[in-house]
């Protein structure tokens, strides 16, 4: 797909958001940067936009047949997802059922340890602070967001996590944590955004508890665009492989 370069609105570490001809819709490309620590490491791995875009618009449309508003549309082709054009919120929402990653340098848990109920957390979205973990008072502050917002954010994350999880453990997958970022679209309505992919989750082999996400990058392992391969694998259906004209 061609996009033209005057038209690029915003380009992110792994992805680019192109303005389309409906003023209200967007199209987002997923690269194959792939980065860590802040983007202190970068590389670039073929395939792994191809496959982020497939795992981000699957969840998508199973949020989507659940209630959730979210950005997506459509994806037209993998690597390019159609979607609703949002005001973001500069939050990174965290959400943790099994203590793992920063966590446990942060705090005393047990890695493996399960929540229950799961542990919210947020960050301020800004790589010139580092994205510091907030509290309430420090977003008000801030006016990022109000009670009424936070409250918002806070259920649909909720049901968001259990919509996923569900579903990945009835797929094999465990399901640690996860990042999402929401927006307000065009009526000031708080909706999903951005993606849903092994770069901004864990997913974890159920039975083995292998590693199938950005962490091998962190960790300096290889098959990392295998793992992310396999996720695909993992969660699309004959109908979904159809759709998309897949072959793997």
């Amino acid at each position: 797909m061609n996009l033209d370069k005057e038209n690029l609105l915003y380009r992110g570490k792994a992805k680019d958001v192109y303005q389309t001809n409906h003023p209200q819709q967007v199209m987002v490309k997923f690269r194959d940067d792939i980065t860590a620590g802040d983007g202190a490491k970068k590389e670039v791995m073929g395939m792994k936009g191809y496959y982020n875009s497939l795992i981000s618009a699957k969840l998508f449309m199973l949020l989507e047949d659940a209630g959730i508003k979210t950005q997506y549309i459509d994806l037209p082709e993998p690597g390019f997802m159609l979607s609703h054009k949002l005001d973001m919120i500069p939050l990174e929402v965290i959400t943790r059922n099994i203590a793992a990653g920063s966590l446990l340098r942060r705090f005393p848990f047990q890695e493996g340890q399960t929540f229950n109920p799961p542990i919210i957390q947020m960050d301020f979205k800004n790589d010139e602070y580092h994205d510091p973990m907030l509290n309430d008072d420090i977003i008000h502050a801030l006016g990022i967001a109000s009670n009424q917002d936070l409250e918002i954010i806070r259920k649909i994350t909720m049901k968001i996590n259990q919509v996923i999880k569900d579903f990945l453990e009835s797929r094999g997958l465990l399901f640690p944590d996860f990042k999402i970022e929401f927006g307000r679209d065009y009526m000031g309505n708080i909706v999903l955004g951005d993606e849903i992919s092994p770069d901004t989750c864990r997913f974890w082999d159920q039975k083995t508890r292998d590693i199938m996400d950005k962490d091998l990058f962190r960790k300096g392992e290889s098959g990392v665009i295998e793992a992310y391969q396999k996720v695909t694998n993992i969660i699309l259906d004959e109908k979904d492989k159809k759709r998309w004209n897949l072959d793997f």
